[in-house]
């Protein structure tokens, strides 16, 4: 007990009664975090939460339960400071300096890493050639796009994949069980010579995210409860359909609920285990549904250990960190999936606060807020207090009641409390892009026109909206450009707020009571990766250059010869000059990929000893500034 005690970081109090039923609101900075009086109680708890949960068809609909055989199966960042030579180059596009965010492309400016379907190449920027390719992911299985990321330090990477599902009984050739566990995949690959892995770690549950600050990388996970819910067939009632699941739930046992992981060297399974339960802590109220686990390793280890998880009974989706503290958010939407309409009025985010700066995660705090977050843009931790930026009202923003606000929190024991707040921006609209830089707050909301908001949180009891800026279209992505300026990603639109292509908009901060936008540059029906990822976008301030891929629309189809043609996916680049946008020029890689594969449009660009290096699954153009002319080509097929 004195262990969990002391891991949770706050102190125990008696288990509450019946756990209220999910979509519950927790008041604004009312949530704390405690640690299980024990293993029996635990697995009361839980069993209780989730018996208030479950519905007819489970725990919802991001929680992939295992239904019984009843189914029919379906087809399934910083510079190397060793070197004195290295040359200047870009690392990912971070929220904040010096925390590197996995992407699927990392630099030390020695060498260019990258992942794309499941294999790792490694290319020599000097040679501009392959000097390295490892094959990660016979196994895996790709979610929505997502074929793995990775982080850099030194000689190691760390990759982070999808190793599809366990199962329970034997799978049919070609399909995958429905509800089947899923696992991420964790690879350390050593860099000094040919690449090769020297350990892997496997966990239950789905990567939500990770950072790294120096050799230590943090990786949250969320898992779910490993439970055989009987298929709903249509011959019972919904009434029957709970009922049954809660039989289920009754039946379960610890194991069920809590993550089981493997470790492996290269060859072998060397160790095998579960999250004990006096490393789980749970907040006052829960569902049972999920598990948030933050892993750590030492990315210069030999080989990758246990992780030293620490685990909270809760959902998590959205991830943020200064470094010294981390922050998991819980976006309540996705709970109230049974609710409709009428439930998700009432959506608040819980967020979870550890201490990162040291050693094993430590819980500091836990508090709630009105409302939904766009992204971890929306998160920022400045001066020891958290600023958070929610839409209240319709869940999507679609309808009238919507609403957004800047929160400023900071932790008092063991509860992050509300200190200020500033409410009531756009009213019927919703969040498409917020920045934190130093004490002010830049929100962008947006239905037919582009409202841009400057809030001074400078004065964390008292902030306050200085300017606003109303134009046609919206930023999706925010990005400080020295100088009082403000770079924007996003679309341009009509009056009517009907979206007529991409916008890069630049605009002048520098008097907070009157922004305005000094220059614009439009792509008819172009749309780019960073308006929803901003690791898409570049920009390198020794050039003041602007660099992001832009797709326009198209149909691939058959040339005269019998080549296809795909739709544009190239990168733009543009220049800040004193009077606003100059096009610097455009990049372009072969459309499709080498084997005959699909088209590969340019997702990530990179800058190193001024060359601009941009990627695709195809492969890496090198382009000198000048010019914009073609250097070398290194396919990666």
């Amino acid at each position: 007990m004195a262990a969990a005690l002391a891991l949770a970081g706050c102190t125990a109090s008696p288990p509450a009664a019946d756990p209220p039923p999910t979509g519950r609101v927790v008041p604004a900075g009312g949530l704390r975090l405690v640690a299980f009086d024990g293993c029996d109680e635990a697995l009361r708890q839980l069993r209780t939460a989730a018996k208030a949960a479950v519905g007819p068809w489970g725990l919802g609909p991001d929680v992939r339960m295992q239904f019984s055989a009843e189914r029919a199966a379906v087809g399934g960042a910083a510079k190397d400071a060793a070197s004195a030579s290295t040359p200047d180059f870009s690392g990912t596009n971070v929220h904040e300096a010096g925390v590197d965010e996995p992407d699927l492309v990392k630099t030390d400016g020695r060498r260019i890493v990258t992942v794309s379907r499941g294999v790792l190449s490694v290319v020599d920027p000097a040679s501009r050639r392959v000097t390295g390719r490892l094959a990660l992911d016979r196994d895996a299985e790709r979610f929505s796009g997502d074929e793995g990321s990775l982080l850099l330090h030194g000689d190691r990477a760390l990759v982070l994949l999808h190793a599809g599902r366990t199962v329970k009984g034997p799978v049919p050739d070609g399909q995958t069980r429905p509800g089947a566990t899923p696992q991420a995949r964790l690879v350390l690959v050593d860099l000094a010579g040919p690449p090769r892995v020297v350990g892997e770690y496997r966990m239950d549950g789905l990567l939500v995210d990770a950072r790294q600050s120096g050799g230590t990388a943090r990786v949250v996970i969320r898992s779910a409860p490993r439970l055989d819910f009987p298929y709903p067939s249509g011959r019972r009632t919904d009434a029957q359909r709970i009922a049954a699941n809660r039989a289920v739930i009754d039946k379960a046992t610890l194991d069920d609920w809590l993550p089981r992981y493997e470790i492996r060297d290269s060859v072998r399974t060397v160790g095998t285990g579960r999250v004990g339960c006096d490393r789980v802590n749970r907040p006052a109220g829960f569902s049972g549904a999920s598990m948030v686990t933050v892993l750590s390793f030492d990315l210069g280890a030999a080989a990758l250990g246990a992780g030293d998880p620490v685990t909270v009974v809760a959902d998590g989706d959205t991830v943020y960190s200064n470094g010294a503290r981390l922050y998991v958010a819980n976006d309540h939407r996705w709970r109230m999936w049974r609710g409709g309409p009428s439930g998700a009025r009432d959506t608040s985010t819980e967020i979870y606060q550890f201490d990162t700066a040291a050693g094993t995660p430590r819980f500091v705090a836990a508090g709630s807020v009105p409302g939904w977050l766009i992204n971890q843009y929306a998160l920022s931790e400045w001066d020891g207090h958290l600023r958070v930026a929610t839409t209240t009202g319709d869940t999507w923003g679609r309808g009238t009641s919507s609403q957004s606000g800047v929160y400023v929190l900071r932790a008092d024991g063991a509860t992050l409390k509300r200190v200020g707040a500033v409410t009531g921006l756009g009213k019927g609209e919703r969040i498409f892009a917020v920045r934190f830089v130093g004490g002010t707050g830049y929100v962008v909301t947006f239905r037919q026109t582009d409202p841009l908001y400057g809030v001074d949180l400078r004065d964390p009891a008292a902030p306050r909206v200085t300017g606003e800026l109303k134009i046609n279209g919206y930023s999706a992505y925010l990005h400080p450009a020295g100088d009082g300026r403000l770079i924007g990603v996003g679309q341009d639109a009509t009056d009517r707020g009907r979206v007529t292509g991409t916008q890069v908009s630049l605009f002048d901060v520098a008097d907070p009571a009157r922004p305005a936008r000094i220059a614009q540059h439009h792509v008819p029906g172009g749309w780019s990766e960073a308006e929803h990822d901003p690791h898409a976008f570049l920009y390198w301030e020794p050039e003041r250059l602007v660099v992001l891929p832009v797709r326009q629309p198209g149909v691939v189809t058959d040339r005269a010869d019998g080549t296809r043609r795909p739709p544009s996916g190239g990168v733009l680049a543009l220049r800040i000059g004193d009077k606003g946008f100059t096009v610097a020029g455009a990049v372009d890689h072969p459309g499709v990929l080498a084997d005959g594969g699909e088209w590969a449009p340019i997702r990530r660009s990179l800058m190193i000893d001024g060359v601009l290096w941009t990627v695709s699954d195809a492969g890496l153009k090198a382009t000198a500034l000048s010019g914009m002319t073609t250097l070398g080509w290194v396919p990666l097929t």
